[in-house]
């Protein structure tokens, strides 16, 4: 009997990629063998970044040709649009190859793609390969996404997908208000928002289709299993969604996840001298540089002028706005620690940290849940301002940030460090999100199993 085959399309992102790498540790615990399928530039990295022992020898990568220039392949990321011409151009037939070739000697039983890389969508139809979409982010994110014709229908975007009616709108009733000026492709300039906006309908209207849709989340979060519900009794096409999140996965205990970064684990030995529920932890995440210089250097005076010890997550490219002899004020101290990269789940889960400034992307904002940290929310571009919402309005474990002065900063780390309300109900989501309470009857191994069970009989009717 020939060995069953899972292949993964994450979109060429940190922020997927890993996830991604996630879901198939834990599709093995399910049996299938797993494939990471990502372009040649980023496959280099990998190999480069992984150790010999690390434990992840069953997850299988597999780089194709992208197209890129050398110049671009010498980039730790190419740009969206770089990305984006080389899933749409070069990387299509380079797939449908790969796929031929494993098809020789096993059986691949599904093609598992991000949402942003739908190209792998067509792929899959081609070659007759069962396909299942996943979204990293929570499902909310995805329903914004999803409603863009009810958008267009009710102005509030133009054909372009720029804002026409100005102001917070709320999709449904359980839904929190958001701005239009905040919707996830209104990223960059007037072109690059049109240009991401065409992306998304190019998106949305390739995963028409889809039979099974996996979201890393919970299901209470946007309650997803009664939301499908609904969809599915208005007669509208609708995938099956498995919202997985946690991933819960038997972990090598060697495993060494994707990190495009080198992590500075000395922060760890830092940590370990603080005090309990004393540091603060900042990150902006791996995607784009994210606050501007001014910003940057009113942050640096609010930590300091705060006298409570932090731990900042700040590239050495992104340092040009730091004020004059910060970076040297701060070694001297001890008070606070800088590094170009971390490793945040470690952070997340130490005793001493007490809260968390970010921009809200979804791993982030996962993370900080799963391990009870309150936060303070910073939210960029992207799917970050959906997040913050229900960060702030909907679960009330944290606050939002509406600027980066001295006030603004310690104002909110006082009224977040110290609500003890809070604290309950970040203790109850956490409960929810890990199946505490309901005997993990709704955890995301369990929906994960559920999936593959569903995998199976839809091979069995074919």
């Amino acid at each position: 009997m020939k060995k069953e085959i899972v292949v993964l399309v994450p979109y060429p992102a940190q922020g997927h990629v890993l996830p991604m790498q996630k879901l198939a540790w834990a599709l093995i615990g399910q049996g299938y063998d797993a494939v990471i399928v990502v372009p040649e530039f980023m496959e280099r990295q990998i190999i480069k970044g992984k150790g010999d022992g690390d434990g992840d020898d069953e997850v299988k990568w597999v780089g194709l040709e992208d197209g890129l220039s050398l110049e671009e392949k010498g980039m730790r990321s190419p740009d969206f649009f770089g990305i984006e011409w080389a899933m749409e151009q070069s990387m299509p037939s380079e797939l449908a190859g790969l796929l031929r070739k494993l098809g020789e000697e096993a059986h691949v039983a599904c093609l598992v793609v991000d949402l942003l890389a739908s190209w792998a969508l067509q792929v899959a139809d081609t070659c007759a390969i069962p396909s299942a979409g996943f979204w990293p982010a929570m499902f909310a994110s995805y329903l914004f996404i999803q409603a863009i014709p009810h958008m267009l229908t009710r102005r509030l975007i133009s054909p372009s997908g720029l804002p026409e009616y100005e102001g917070k709108f709320r999709l449904e009733a359980d839904l929190p208000l958001i701005s239009t000026e905040d919707l996830p492709w209104l990223v960059g300039t007037d072109a690059a928002r049109k240009a991401r906006f065409k992306f998304w309908k190019r998106t949305m209207e390739r995963s028409t289709s889809l039979k099974w849709l996996l979201v890393n989340s919970f299901p209470d979060e946007s309650k997803v299993l009664e939301h499908q519900t609904a969809v599915t009794s208005q007669g509208c096409p609708s995938p099956r969604v498995f919202p997985i999140g946690p991933i819960n996965i038997c972990q090598h205990p060697l495993t060494k996840y994707v990190s495009f970064w080198e992590e500075d684990l000395s922060c760890l030995k830092w940590l370990a001298i603080q005090k309990p529920n004393s540091v603060v932890y900042i990150s902006f995440g791996s995607w784009v540089s994210p606050i501007g210089e001014s910003k940057l250097k009113n942050l640096a005076l609010a930590l300091e002028a705060s006298g409570r010890p932090f731990l900042w997550v700040l590239r050495s490219t992104w340092r040009q706005g730091l004020p004059h002899g910060f970076l040297e004020r701060v070694a001297k101290n001890g008070r606070g620690r800088i590094v170009s990269w971390a490793p945040q789940n470690q952070i997340l889960q130490h005793n001493s940290v007490a809260c968390y400034i970010t921009h809200c992307g979804w791993n982030s904002i996962f993370e900080a849940l799963q391990f009870q940290k309150k936060l303070l929310c910073y939210p960029v571009a992207g799917d970050q301002s959906v997040n913050c919402a229900y960060v702030v309005q909907v679960w009330k474990v944290g606050l939002k940030l509406n600027g980066l002065e001295l006030k603004d900063v310690e104002d909110g780390l006082v009224r977040v460090i110290e609500d003890k309300e809070m604290d309950t109900r970040l203790r109850k989501l956490h409960e929810k999100i890990m199946g505490v309470k309901d005997g993990n009857n709704k955890t995301g191994s369990f929906m994960l199993k559920m999936f593959v069970e569903d995998l199976k009989k839809n091979r069995k009717s074919t």
